[in-house]
């Protein structure tokens, strides 16, 4: 039975409004002018922490973000309540354009990207010289993550009193890579902690490193004591450290001297996400030479213009060596 006439007009379609009335929907959102300014500090299951001003305001993200995601040093806006005070909850409504990424899959073979800290400065790769044992494509993974993010990476190796850190300061001295070198005795005295601290002064730093390598350690080491995280031993039997640290956390430097990023240990480094094409944006001497190069040229095929370019000797070949090994960490696995 027709409960309308053949001509009918939209008035006269009668609409049910729903339990929260009949708002027509729209793509408008609201621009939220009024909002403070954030920053993320850690992210705890969906609840964000974040410094506004003075004050540590916890926060949800708006459901107009959809399924965007806001991460440690994220620049947020946010509204609501913002005194900080116990209880109270604010709202994320926007995420500020991010100035650089660290990012990170699983695995070489998973499509899903993890992004663990935004807006950082520079990489800090911490690995210890003994207990555990370096493990060098760790590094070269970390390394091709920061130069494709936009970080300058920073290596910093730990346990200098169980073994020289020769060897491995000359397998990276081709890539000019600033280093700081610390022992135990020097963090308990102090003189280490001068050496990395001057290393951070006024920049956003994210801290990565296996565990057991004493990344929590030096952390503690270099912020105020009421901030410092728990730390853990390396296990005897797997010469693996525990994962004392769960979530990515920024904390302060003593005298407002910059932001440190302590982010959980890592076993692996997936590089799925990465574009081999951008890491040579990190190697400005060898990159006018690949002008001659065929297109998608991979830089490790013979018809690569890079040979002909280093043999002319406009660059270093250690350089051009430093670039295909890091090229070539997608195809070996971190302990290789």
């Amino acid at each position: 039975m027709r409960r309308y006439g053949k001509h009918t007009d939209e008035d006269d379609i009668r609409t049910r409004p729903g339990r929260k009335g009949s708002r027509p929907r729209t793509n408008i959102r609201p621009k939220h002018e009024d909002a403070a300014e954030g920053m993320v500090l850690t992210v705890d299951r969906g609840r964000l922490t974040c410094l506004v001003e003075d004050r540590v305001v916890y926060a949800m993200k708006a459901r107009e973000l959809g399924r965007k995601a806001a991460v440690v040093g994220d620049q947020v806006a946010i509204v609501g309540d913002l005194t900080g005070k116990k209880d109270t909850l604010a709202r994320i409504v926007r995420i500020e354009p991010r100035t650089s990424v660290l990012r990170r899959t699983a695995d070489d073979d998973d499509p899903y990207e993890r992004v663990v800290v935004a807006n950082a400065d520079q990489l800090a790769i911490v690995t210890a010289l003994a207990d555990p044992e370096p493990r060098p494509r760790l590094i070269d993974r970390c390394l091709v993550a920061a130069y494709d993010g936009g970080l300058d990476p920073l290596l910093v190796l730990t346990k200098s009193d169980l073994a020289p850190p020769d060897e491995l300061l000359e397998l990276y001295g081709a890539l000019g890579v600033p280093y700081v070198v610390t022992s135990r005795t020097e963090l308990e005295s102090g003189e280490a902690v001068d050496r990395v601290r001057k290393q951070l002064d006024g920049k956003i730093t994210a801290f990565v490193g296996h565990s057991g390598v004493g990344k929590t350690t030096l952390v503690n080491a270099l912020v105020a004591k009421e901030r410092r995280r728990s730390t853990g031993v390396v296990n005897a039997v797997t010469g693996r450290g525990r994962h004392t640290t769960t979530s990515a956390l920024a904390l302060p430097l003593p005298d407002d001297e910059g932001w440190l990023v302590d982010t959980p240990g890592v076993r692996s480094f997936g590089l799925h996400h990465v574009d081999p094409s951008r890491v040579i944006h990190a190697f400005p001497d060898l990159e006018p030479g690949t002008e001659g190069c065929p297109r998608a040229c991979s830089h490790d095929e013979p018809d690569c213009a890079l040979d002909e370019w280093v043999a002319d000797g406009h660059a270093d070949p250690a350089r051009l060596y430093s670039l295909r090994r890091l090229l070539a960490t997608r195809e070996r696995r971190e302990g290789d």
